[in-house]
Order: C-alpha cells, then sequence, then structure tokens
C-alpha cells in the first residue's frame, strides 16, 4: 500500500513539526500498537513526534551506508545492526561505481565499528524493547536515494511482523522504487524538483547524539 503526496513542494519548520505532521497521517495505525524506530540521528526528533501522538514506543534503528569511495552520500549499501550485523549490498551500484578491490570491505568494517560505537552511547537511553515479531514503522527526516533505508527495511523484515515506512519528503521515483519492500508506505510531500532533503526543511541543523539520547528518554514510558 502507498500513500504519498504527488509533486507537494512543502518546506517543514523543521523536524519535530514534520514529526508531527506524519504522526497525523499514521493515525490509522495507532491500535495496532506500533513499534516507532527512528533511523539515527536526523529520524529520531522525527519518530519521536510519532511515537509520542501513536502512544507507541520509540527506538532507534542503527544503520550505516556503505559510501562509494569520494562519494560518500552515494550509497553501495549499508549496514543493518543486529547480532550479527547484517549487510546489504547493491551489487548493480557496485559494478557501476567500480571501487578499488577490497574496498567495500573496508568500508564494511569501519561502519560496523561506527554502528558497535553507537550502540553503546546509546544503551543507557534505549528501552530495551523485543522487536520480534511486532509491527514497525520505520522513520526518517526524509530520503533522497533510498540506498539506507532499502538495507534498514531489508534488515528488518525477516525479525517484523509488519513494517511501514514512514517520511516527511521523497522523491516520487524512490518511493515507487521501495514499494515492495515495506507493506505500506507514508510520505508527506513528494517534490518535482527534489535534490536534498534539507532543502524542504527551514531548519535542518545537525542532530547531535545528545539530543537523540534525549529524546529516547523522554519517549519512555514514565
Amino acid at each position: 500500500m502507498r500513500r504519498w503526496g504527488v509533486g507537494e513542494d512543502e518546506v517543514f519548520a523543521d523536524r519535530r513539526a514534520a514529526g508531527r505532521r506524519l504522526a497525523a497521517a499514521l493515525a490509522h495505525l495507532r491500535d495496532a500498537k506500533p513499534l516507532v524506530l527512528a533511523l539515527p540521528r536526523g529520524g529520531v526528533p522525527v519518530g519521536f513526534e510519532v511515537a509520542r501522538a501513536l502512544a507507541a514506543p520509540l527506538d532507534v534503528l542503527l544503520v550505516r551506508k556503505i559510501g562509494a569511495p569520494d562519494q560518500p552520500e552515494f550509497g553501495l549499501g549499508a549496514v543493518v545492526d543486529g547480532d550479527p550485523p547484517q549487510v546489504v549490498i547493491d551489487e548493480s551500484l557496485v559494478g557501476r561505481v567500480e571501487p578499488p578491490p577490497g574496498y567495500v570491505q573496508a568500508e564494511t568494517v569501519r561502519q560496523i565499528a561506527e554502528l558497535e560505537r553507537r550502540r553503546a552511547l546509546y544503551a543507557s537511553a534505549r528501552p530495551g524493547l523485543d522487536w520480534e515479531g511486532r509491527s514497525a514503522i520505520v522513520v526518517d527526516d526524509g530520503i533522497a536515494t533510498g540506498g539506507t533505508v532499502r538495507a534498514a527495511l531489508r534488515g528488518l523484515r525477516p525479525r517484523m511482523r509488519a513494517l511501514v515506512l514512514a517520511v516527511p519528503v521523497g522523491p516520487a521515483d524512490t518511493l515507487w522504487t521501495l514499494r515492495s519492500e515495506a507493506d505500506e508506505i507514508v510520505c508527506l510531500s513528494t517534490p518535482d524538483d527534489f535534490s536534498a532533503v534539507g532543502v524542504f526543511y527551514a531548519d535542518f541543523a545537525q542532530t547531535g547524539d545528545a539530543e537523540v539520547m534525549q529524546l529516547l528518554r523522554e519517549a519512555q514510558p514514565k
């Protein structure tokens, strides 16, 4: 199922404002008692508002992009946190970019180390939830190429009963390519002229680790 606006060119005040708008579009999922999984760091303020509106638990889905040489934002794949971590590589992109021998393996090791660092950093703030067999809403602040979120969804799929992808903004063609990765996709705005996620936020200041941990703590049931 897909639910997204077509050709809308909306600018959100900031991530939390976008999260409140997104939460309204996800209200039909409240009775399913979903788990909200936010991609850090920028997805956490968005996911916080969604989780609060749906009275749902919030956790982080740790994913690290495996970027191309000299183009770190161009994802060749990603590593999804787990035991063990799951590595999802787009072999067609690897064939097109032709990175140096051993590059993907070395970058994978580097990103796994960063996942471990973030897992340890966020451990004291995370709620310690059991994810197995639950319905999950995967939230980010936006989608560009979709490589990272594709890996996240594929890594989650074996563990979850149902998967919903929810973002404030993204290009329609990318969302279309993701339609088989989730049971439902909700996106508020799909601008015709899409260049970068940050263009569609008035305030797109970097989300820091301290903010992520604060929001995770605030989201825990009192």
